[in-house]
């Protein structure tokens, strides 16, 4: 199966983030309702995942400002 933009409704591309990502609504103090925001560019069709992932990774190596960090390691 096929995760791409042009193979993929909304609607599943929304299953697949829900799917990987898991439960969105743990307790750990908000942040995967924020990992999952990260995703909302491929939910709505504008970016791959591959393209997200490179950019949340390149932010991270280079040590260009991003996304803050909650207590348990996930951006914000």
């Amino acid at each position: 199966m096929s995760i791409l933009i042009k193979d993929t409704t909304k609607a599943e591309r929304e299953r697949i983030v829900a799917e990987s990502i898991g439960n969105i609504n743990g307790s750990c103090d908000g942040c995967m309702s924020g990992l999952s925001d990260m995703y909302q560019d491929y939910i709505d069709g504008k970016r791959e995942i591959r393209e997200i992932n490179e950019s949340f990774k390149a932010h991270y190596e280079s040590g260009d400002e991003g996304p803050q960090k909650g207590e348990c390691g996930f951006a914000r």
